[in-house]
């Protein structure tokens, strides 16, 4: 299968994408490199591979959820190097 620039155009129509006839060309050589290497991949032999959905065989830890009640709005607003009552007071940045 190979890209040509009306293809890449389509694509970048329907993707609502301006493209210019330079960036079509671009656009072409690197599509048609990327599905060159797929269908490298493809040409591979993994009949006796079995499909795996992780590459370590460690479990996962479980730990139990807690719910804790805490009010730590004090202990995070020491951070604050601006504070009016319990808000940060950050600068200003839409006019």
């Amino acid at each position: 299968m190979s890209i040509n620039k009306e293809t890449v155009k389509k694509i970048s129509k329907l993707a609502r994408i301006s493209v210019s006839d330079q960036q079509a060309s671009k656009l072409e050589k690197n599509l048609n490199s990327i599905l060159s290497f797929v269908e490298q991949l493809n040409e591979l032999n993994t009949e006796k591979i079995n499909p795996i959905s992780t590459i370590s065989n460690q479990k996962l830890i479980m730990r139990d959820d807690v719910v804790k009640v805490s009010n730590q709005k004090e202990d995070i607003l020491k951070n604050a190097p601006e504070k009016n009552s319990s808000y940060y007071i950050v600068p200003k940045v839409v006019e």
